[in-house]
């Protein structure tokens, strides 16, 4: 799993897939995303106030290790959220 290398522990990421099962808290993640641009995933402070932001609406304190493993994680994906494949990709990796 691509994450495992970046440090970020596989408990993390199903507490955090169960609570995406919530669809308020779903809805409220989706509306903190809704205009994300390649380039605001390639700004590091930016992804950094992002996966504060998630963590909050989730209920999730991460420490600065994690959070700084999760925002490593995110600039070196290059994600483009208007490019299927790499959603498809993210989602490869998270199911």
């Amino acid at each position: 799993m691509g994450y495992q290398q970046y440090g970020i522990s596989p408990q993390l990421v199903e507490r955090i897939k169960l609570k995406m099962k919530n669809p308020a808290l779903k809805e409220r993640v989706k509306g903190l995303l809704d205009g994300i641009t390649k380039q605001d995933l390639q700004n590091g402070p930016k992804v950094q106030r992002l996966v504060k932001s998630i963590g909050s609406v989730l209920n999730e304190k991460f420490t600065s290790a994690e959070e700084e493993q999760i925002v490593r994680f995110v600039l070196s994906q290059r994600i483009d959220p208007n490019n299927t494949f790499h959603l498809i990709k993210l989602w490869g990796m998270f199911r």
